[in-house]
């Protein structure tokens, strides 16, 4: 019996029995994403690594930004850097969880990061100067540092474990491999950011041009070779929409580079006063001269380092009469001066004709350059830098005392023009280290002057760093205007201490011009004030270590 159930046909050479079967070839299709064989399959992982790198140095320039202008427009430079230390790094784990939604679209993930990234911590600075000038200072400044701080860091976090994904893309290999190259490229990144900041982006550029000439970077090196390399995860509308946001997100910081001017210098004349003429971005500090100029009639000159004011009105010349004339009182043939890069202290030693030698130890040049070539600040200062008795040293003052051989005769007089200590800020130039480092370039009988700050602050514990040194002291006040021309500064006026191997008389100079606010009565009546407050136990000193 013959089966006519209905059957398929037979396909010749796989079904017959008179060869084997073959399979035809499926045409090859890659997964969405992945990279072509060729030249750019070759140069990808050395990119994505390049990536990594150009991000984790532009991400730690943002951050260096942030402390640097925090500290100037809030003060307190360490707790804005804690602030910002801390913000950015607990946002940053929030941004390693974030991203874990993010990796099903890797490199266009990436992209938007980045673009946002640039967008952000470019602008960042020019935020903070805004909330200052136009917002309520100190509250609205303070919530803005800390917003921002916080979206650069979720977005710097986001940024790993994209590259990651990314790096697998390009080759599978063990995970620890690939941890360990895209770790190494952050680490040297961060390196290369965060000496690039204070050596070259600070100084040449300013914290608001260089934060958006970082942010200009962030975009075209890291979303624009990403967005290059793995262009297939992309169709062409959305790959040509993305392009457009990078050209969109260059655009933007270049219209801001163009409005940086106006904003810095709204901040300026809100933090400094309306006459500010002259803002100098050094590697050391913001300096700011304000007032009168040659030719040109307005307010005293005041002078303001990193946001802290140094130079006051008419009654500059009663803090630095007070530190200088007290210690010259005696011989004063060779004088070191520590600090005092604006030559105002300088101009009093100079006062007496039979100073032979005077050495200046100053960190910042820019500074000292400014005294020299400002007309006004020249002046002020009586052109004390042209004077061939002066001698400018450009160096940290604590370092220089450790490395520079100290000369066979010592100095007659030591002047510590650094300024007094307030919180934990200006401490260095006054632990018990760095006094007695100064204490030891003393000649025999020589003196030792420093700023005090006010009497129930700072005042004991600098006593307590000249005595741990073997020294003899005595406090004593200048005389003080009837208002303080400068913010902040002490009510009762700044307090000061004279020291010696032996106890140093107070007094002045009988054999030099006398000074126009200092009488030695009114200087041994403070001294008497000061010794009846003094407490019985001395607090403990500064130290470096403590």
């Amino acid at each position: 019996m013959i089966d006519r159930s209905p059957s398929p046909p037979t396909r010749p050479g796989l079904d017959d029995a008179t060869g084997p079967p073959r399979v035809r070839a499926a045409s090859p299709r890659r997964a969405r994403g992945a990279l072509p064989p060729g030249p750019r399959r070759r140069l990808a992982r050395p990119l994505v690594l390049l990536a990594a790198f150009v991000c984790a140095a532009c991400g730690l320039v943002y951050e260096l930004e942030l402390v640097a202008v925090a500290g100037n427009l809030l003060g307190d430079s360490v707790a804005q850097t804690s602030v910002v230390l801390s913000v950015m790094v607990f946002a940053m784990g929030v941004g390693s969880l974030l991203a874990k939604r993010l990796t099903r679209r890797p490199a266009t993930s990436f992209a938007l990061v980045e673009c946002a990234l640039a967008l952000t911590g470019g602008l960042s600075v020019l935020a903070l100067y805004s909330s200052w000038a136009w917002l309520d200072r100190l509250h609205a400044t303070a919530v803005g540092l800390t917003a921002t701080t916080f979206l650069i860091g979720v977005l710097i976090g986001a940024e790993i474990p994209l590259l990651m994904t990314l790096i697998q893309q390009v080759r599978r290999e063990h995970a620890g491999r690939a941890v360990a190259d895209l770790s190494a490229a952050d680490y040297v990144g961060a390196l290369v950011g965060g000496l690039a900041f204070p050596f070259l982006l600070l100084p040449a550029l300013g914290p608001a041009t260089g934060a958006l000439l970082t942010g200009a970077v962030n975009a075209a090196a890291g979303a624009a070779v990403v967005l290059w390399l793995f262009r297939e995860e992309q169709p062409p509308r959305a790959r040509l929409l993305l392009w457009a946001v990078c050209g969109l997100v260059l655009a933007v910081l270049a219209v801001a580079a163009a409005c940086t001017g106006a904003i810095e210098r709204a901040a300026r004349q809100a933090l400094y006063g309306a006459h500010v003429r002259l803002a100098v971005q050094s590697r050391h500090q913001e300096i700011v001269l304000s007032g009168e100029a040659p030719g040109r009639p307005g307010p005293p000159l005041e002078l303001f380092l990193d946001g802290r004011p140094a130079v006051c009105g008419p009654d500059e010349y009663r803090e630095h009469e007070a530190l200088v004339h007290p210690a010259l009182a005696g011989r004063r043939g060779r004088v070191l001066i520590l600090g005092g890069g604006d030559g105002l202290a300088l101009r009093e030693v100079l006062r007496h004709a039979d100073v032979r030698t005077v050495v200046v130890v100053e960190a910042d040049q820019a500074l000292t350059a400014l005294a020299r070539t400002d007309p006004a600040l020249a002046a002020l200062t009586a052109d004390a830098y042209r004077d061939g008795r002066v001698r400018s040293v450009h160096a940290e003052p604590l370092a220089w005392l450790r490395t520079d051989p100290a000369p066979d005769a010592g100095y007659d007089v030591i002047l510590s023009d650094l300024p007094a200590p307030r919180g934990r800020e200006g401490r260095t130039g006054h632990t018990e280290e760095f006094l007695g480092l100064a204490a030891r370039r003393l000649a025999p009988g020589g003196r030792i002057a420093v700023r005090g700050g006010a009497p129930g602050g700072p005042l004991w514990a600098v006593e307590a760093g000249l005595r741990a040194d073997g020294l003899r002291t005595v406090a004593y006040q200048g005389t003080r205007p009837a208002v303080p021309a400068c913010p902040g500064e002490p009510a009762e006026g700044a307090a000061f201490v004279l020291a010696g191997r032996q106890t140093p008389a107070l007094g002045l100079a009988r054999d030099a011009p006398p000074p126009r606010s200092l009488t030695t009565g009114a200087l041994r009546e403070s001294a008497a004030r000061l010794a009846a407050r003094r407490p019985l136990r001395l607090p403990a000193p500064y130290r470096l270590l403590g």
